[in-house]
């Protein structure tokens, strides 16, 4: 574990007693040990809250955000399955109309057809289009019957990050014009992007908490476990997930649905805090990897 040097100067200066109690306190301040696992577990257990909320927005949201599809469609005289820029511009339109969406987390919101087949999405490049999603989240085909249901799949034109492994959590509900299911709304996030999301919001909160404090801001790390995989931000190691998959968490959570332990990755010491989200789905949760600097 790399220590804080002491200048051979100020240890000649310093009685014997005076240099171990120094030595002693810096190594105390960069230690990662037990409250550093009490510290992740805090963190993980705030991100799950957040993640919590993040979800219940869609659930409120994308009901209020069909209707006003539906209101388009129905006032335009528009054919949006077969116009894709119609598409969009309804998309964005319904999302600008309901303050859930509006502050959603989503990673994407599209409109479908009701065999499942994309018509667009509402990012500028429209990777999803064509694909059909029934294929990778069958549970969403319930949608067709006007229903809301959300589903748990892999869907690679909607991954948050190339190369490394990513799967997504979608939502999606029938959009009904004057009595007919005439398409589906959906919206959902690549794993990968939400775990960005909470572990840049992790990273700000605790940087202003030390602020002016004599602490150093501590390594960090958020990620997104969905039964045995463990899904990072983009730029996390993906060394970090392998060695918190090794751990299994979800088998062995408390009644409360935590795990806390440490572990050794690449020479370094990190504290892991697990907090199960069972608002999103069974056996998904939120993990953080602490060490401190």
């Amino acid at each position: 574990m790399p220590h804080l040097a002491i200048p051979s100067s100020i240890l000649r200066a310093l009685r014997p007693t005076r240099r171990v109690f120094l030595a002693l306190a810096l190594l105390a301040c960069e230690r990662t040990d037990d409250a550093s696992a009490a510290r992740a577990m805090a963190h993980s257990r705030d991100l799950a809250a957040v993640a919590g909320r993040d979800v219940e927005e869609i659930r409120k949201g994308l009901p209020l955000g069909a209707q006003e599809l539906a209101k388009r469609w129905a006032a335009g005289g528009l054919d949006l399955i077969n116009d894709g820029d119609a598409a969009r511009e309804a998309l964005e339109q319904a999302r600008s109309k309901v303050q859930d969406l509006r502050v959603a987390k989503s990673t994407f919101f599209a409109l479908a057809a009701r065999d499942g087949r994309v018509v667009r999405n509402d990012r500028e490049q429209d990777s999803m289009a064509g694909v059909t999603l029934f294929g990778a989240f069958p549970g969403l085909a319930e949608a067709a019957q006007g229903r809301y249901v959300e589903a748990l799949g892999v869907l690679p034109e909607a991954h948050g990050v190339r190369g490394k492994p990513d799967a997504e959590w979608i939502a999606a509900t029938g959009v009904d014009v004057g009595g007919e299911i005439r398409g589906l709304y959906v919206t959902g996030w690549a794993w990968s992007s939400y775990a960005f999301r909470l572990e840049f919001s992790l990273r700000g909160r605790v940087t202003t908490e030390v602020a002016g404090k004599r602490e150093n801001v501590p390594l960090l790390y958020a990620f997104v476990l969905v039964g045995d995989a463990v899904y990072g931000a983009p730029e996390a190691p993906e060394v970090n997930a392998q060695a918190i998959a090794a751990k299994r968490p979800l088998s062995s959570l408390a009644a409360d649905g935590s795990y806390s332990s440490l572990l050794d990755i690449t020479g370094r010491r990190f504290a892991l805090g697990v907090q199960a989200v069972p608002a999103i789905a069974p056996l998904v949760a939120v993990g953080v990897l602490r060490s401190e600097i």
